[in-house]
């Protein structure tokens, strides 16, 4: 069943959203040659508790860290370890959630450490602007798949690919709630949107074929080629206004 929420409800998430902004805007600070994905972890959690928010990932159905690091071809759940060291010319995906008073939020971001081939940054690049048109159709009125659609097409007209195996989802008192929102689809299908309505949309792309498997320690997924593949995501509201994104610091509703 998919919850509708208040606007006092709504105002937790975006404190919860503005906690993971700051991460966000502070990564490129850390994310550097040889800093190992353990030390980002310990950071970004340092942080959280520091705002007086709770991490969401930590002990989630066993997950071990407060945030997923994935590196390359690695597309979710990286587990940090302070084994894993970055290198020039890696793409890394953080993707981390606090929670404010029993409320959730989500995001994800993809960094380029050092320079990057110019394909690669047109990978990051494409993510990202995916994401931006997935925002914009998060419209009253509009359709589920309207969101879901937004994405596969920017993305397969760029000749990237659309991972299937995971998909994002609504979120509030809980981090993953109804509806499931796919990457793919037709559009016009699903449920209409409602003011009130927040989803977390996380397009994650890659440069070779979209299948993906998960690794021995049953959380790591990484695409089945080894091409490289890339993860952004914002915890969205629906509201009459347009929709308001809760995890930027300016989260006023887009004009229509």
């Amino acid at each position: 069943m998919i919850t509708l929420k208040a606007p006092s409800e709504i105002a937790l998430m975006q404190r919860a959203g503005h906690i993971l902004a700051d991460v966000m805007g502070w990564l490129p600070t850390i994310v550097k040659p040889g800093v190992s994905t353990l030390e980002i972890d310990t950071e970004v959690e340092a942080l959280i508790r520091l705002r007086g928010a709770t991490p969401a990932f930590k002990g989630y159905q066993g997950y071990p860290a407060t945030v997923c690091v994935s590196i390359n071809a690695e597309v979710v759940h990286g587990i940090p370890s302070p084994a894993r060291r970055l290198r020039e010319g890696d793409i890394v995906s953080v993707d981390v959630g606090c929670i404010v008073r029993g409320y959730y939020a989500d995001c994800a971001t993809t960094l380029a450490v050092g320079e990057v081939p110019p394909a690669v940054r047109t990978l990051l690049d494409v993510t990202r602007e995916s994401l931006e048109r997935a925002i914009a159709a998060c419209r009253v009125g509009r359709r589920l798949s309207d969101v879901s659609h937004a994405v596969q097409a920017h993305v397969e007209g760029h000749g990237l690919g659309v991972v299937r195996g995971f998909v994002g989802h609504g979120i509030g008192r809980a981090l993953h709630e109804a509806p499931e929102v796919p990457n793919f689809g037709e559009p016009g299908r699903g449920p209409r949107l409602y003011p009130g309505m927040v989803l977390a949309i996380e397009p994650m792309v890659t440069m070779g074929a979209p299948e993906v498997e998960v690794q021995e320690d049953g959380w790591t997924a990484v695409t089945r080629d080894g091409s490289l593949s890339a993860h952004f995501e914002h915890t969205v509201a629906i509201t009459a206004q347009g929709p308001a994104v809760l995890t930027r610091h300016d989260t006023r509703p887009s004009p229509r």
